[in-house]
Parts: structure tokens; C-alpha cells; sequence
């Protein structure tokens, strides 16, 4: 089978020159991501942060003196195409496969690493199930699911909200994030108002949006991708909900787009997010910088500072295996603890997860049709701006 679309990073331009790689002493390593599809902008995100992680580690001396590749496939948003990349992947020999943005995509294809013993470091994806229960041969550097519905239900609970509803896709993560803001909600004391759940292709929001009006709850819970988060905000705006603080899961609400896209109708969002540059970790300034120049000048987001992150575990990885054997790169995973512009990482069960790096979430505003920090206290934040 034939690669949909395959890109490579440093020495090499297809599968077909593994061979000529090796020979020239390149250390390859996998990555999966959506370079076309439903999810190419989170795509593009990755292979910016991919573009920075490998210059950074090749300027660096590489891993044991060899420079890096990496091989880089496009599952084209698609389940099924994620899954041929996989093996492609496997087949290539790589000792670890780097792990993209969806859910649904990343579970499929995880699984299947894990049969095949390949190391699978998935680097934004963030449905709960992929790391709870887990498996010995599954690690994540990014926040589960839970962690976004908790940053924005401390939020909550901090201004003494006594109501919410939850407006989420049917998709993997929006349901893990909606299923956990469910359960905060209960430990919280929030009165959970309404629970709305769509499948993909919905446009039409104000029905639910007029029932979410008449309740009145004093914030509203949305997980969506791109066009969701748009289409949600532009439609709240028009029927007229005023809830005191409108709040995305991420996803969509976290992206560059959905602020200019949406326009005035974003104002006030607040958003959870995974990573922003006022984060107090060395280097957080120095990667924003080199990833917008890696996006001729837009600004990242998190899943970015993520996939840039996963590039330098990995090579971490395999220098302290001494080499590309997969069961050493794995034991090595095991035991790493080190320090990124992402955040630290460190591998560790707890709370039912496995190998999962327990990180904080941290929560931005768009206030000034930009966005800012609100959230915790550590990003010096600005004061949040209610609705009401």
C-alpha cells in the first residue's frame, strides 16, 4: 500500500530512502499526524513544532552523534488511514511513533502499536481511555481530558457559580472533557443545567441555545473543534444568551482562527489550554519565537509547543537506550524526568492513568480580540472579564 502523503524533516523525502538514511547514520523516529483532513489545522500546528524539535536536537549533536529524521505520515484525519500509517511506521523499523491531535484516530492506532510492542508517545491527544487503562507501551506527555474540564471548573467554582451547562461533540475528546465537567460539577456543588451533545455536521446551534437562554445558568461549558467553536459563539451571540462566562474546552475555542474568525462574538471566551508562552518554564519565550517563524508568522498554539516537546522526549528517549532498540527505548521512557518549554515530563500511574505526564492545564480570556492569561495564579494572570 502506498502512503497517502508522506513528509520527511532533515535528509530524507520518502520511505524508499530509509535505507540510504541508515547508511548515512540518521536515527529515524515516527510520527503520525493529519497533514490533510478534518484536522489539518492542528496538523500544521504539529509539523511546526516537529520542524523546530529536530533543528533543535540535530543542532544539539543529534542522539549519539547522528542526526535526527523524522518520518513523518499523514493519516488524513481518518481512522483507517491512521491505522495504514501505523504499520507503515512499524514496517519502517522506527524504535517510536510520535502521536497526534484526535482522539478517535490516536486510540485506533495506539492499540496497534501496542500489539506490535512498537513505544507510541502520544503528544495531544487527550481522551481519558488512552491512557486509563493504558498500556505498558502507550505514554503521554499532554494533559488527559479531565485536566480541561477541571481548569475551567475550578474557574467556576472560584467565582461562586451555582450553575453551568454543557454544550459538546459526540468525538472522543469532546466527550471525555464534557463527561469529567460533569463530574467536577457534582464534587463542586454546580448545578449542571443542561447537557447537550451533537454529532459531526450539526450547524444549526440555536435550538439548544435558546433552551440554554431560558435557563439562564451562569456559565456554559462548549467542546468543539474549528468550525464548532465559531459557528457555538456567533449563534450565542445572535440569540442572546448571557450567561456571566462563556468557556471552551479547548480544541477549536484555544486556536489562533477562532479569534479571528469569530470576531467581536469571541470576546469574553475563556478557553483551557495546554500551553501558552507567559508559562514560567526556561525557554517558553525563545519556542514561541521559533515556532511563529516556523508558521511564516502566525501564532502557535499549544498543540505546537506539544509536538516540538514530543521530538525532544523521543530523542531523550533513544540516547538513553543507547540506540533503537524498542524495548530500551520503552524502559527508558519508564524512567525519564526532564525539563521542556512544554513543561516537565515524567511518566507515572495514578488516578487509573498510565504513563501519563501529570501537568496542569492553564486557562486564557480573549479580551482585546486577543488572548491572555487568567489562569492559575503562576501565569500572572489578568482579571477575568464577565459577562455579567
Amino acid at each position: 500500500m502506498r502512503p497517502t502523503a508522506l513528509l520527511t524533516l532533515t535528509l530524507t523525502a520518502s520511505l524508499s530512502t530509509l535505507s540510504s538514511a541508515q547508511a548515512q547514520g540518521t536515527i529515524k523516529i515516527g510520527a503520525i499526524t493529519s497533514v490533510t483532513g478534518r484536522f489539518a489545522e492542528f496538523g500544521k500546528m504539529q509539523l511546526a513544532g516537529f520542524k523546530v524539535g529536530v533543528a533543535e536536537v540535530n543542532r544539539k549533536g543529534g542522539i549519539l552523534g547522528r542526526k535526527v529524521e523524522l518520518v513523518i505520515e499523514d493519516n488524513a484525519s481518518d481512522v483507517n488511514k491512521g491505522l495504514a500509517a501505523a504499520e507503515r511506521l512499524v514496517n519502517a523499523g522506527v524504535p517510536l511513533v510520535i502521536n497526534e491531535y484526535s482522539s478517535s484516530l490516536v486510540k485506533a492506532q495506539a492499540q496497534y502499536l501496542s500489539r506490535q510492542k512498537v513505544p507510541n508517545l502520544v503528544i495531544t491527544s487527550s481522551g481519558d481511555d488512552i491512557t486509563k487503562p493504558g498500556s505498558d507501551y502507550i505514554y503521554r506527555l499532554n494533559q488527559p481530558a479531565t485536566e480541561y474540564a477541571r481548569v475551567i471548573l475550578d474557574i467556576f467554582k472560584a467565582n461562586k457559580f451555582k450553575s453551568i451547562a454543557v454544550i459538546a461533540g459526540t468525538g472522543a475528546f469532546e466527550k471525555s472533557v464534557a463527561d469529567a465537567a460533569k463530574d467536577l460539577a457534582r464534587d463542586y456543588g454546580i448545578t449542571l443545567m443542561e447537557d447537550q451533545r451533537y454529532d459531526k455536521g450539526l450547524t444549526d446551534f440555536r435550538p439548544v441555545l435558546n433552551r440554554i437562554k431560558a435557563k439562564n445558568p451562569d456559565g456554559i461549558l462548549m467542546v468543539s473543534y474549528a468550525e464548532d467553536s465559531v459557528a457555538l459563539m456567533r449563534q450565542a451571540r445572535e440569540v442572546g444568551v448571557k450567561p456571566r462566562l462563556f468557556a471552551g474546552g479547548a480544541a477549536g475555542f484555544a486556536l489562533p482562527e477562532f479569534v479571528k474568525d469569530a470576531g467581536s462574538a469571541a470576546e469574553n471566551v475563556v478557553t483551557a489550554t495546554a500551553w501558552i508562552p507567559q508559562l514560567r518554564y526556561a525557554g517558553t519565550q525563545k519556542l514561541n519565537v521559533e515556532l511563529k517563524k516556523a508558521l511564516g508568522g502566525q501564532d502557535p498554539s499549544y498543540h505546537a509547543a506539544q509536538a516540538y516537546a514530543g521530538v525532544l522526549v523521543a530523542a531523550e528517549a533513544i540516547r538513553r537506550a543507547g540506540g533503537t532498540d524498542r524495548e530500551k527505548v520503552k524502559a527508558a521512557l519508564n524512567g525519564l524526568t526532564m525539563q521542556t518549554a512544554f513543561g516537565p515530563i515524567q511518566f507515572k500511574d495514578f488516578d487509573g492513568f498510565r504513563n501519563q505526564n501529570p501537568l496542569a492545564m492553564v486557562a486564557q480570556q480573549v479580551q482585546g480580540g486577543a488572548f491572555v492569561p487568567v489562569y492559575p495564579k503562576s501565569v500572572i494572570p489578568r482579571p477575568i472579564r464577565f459577562e455579567r
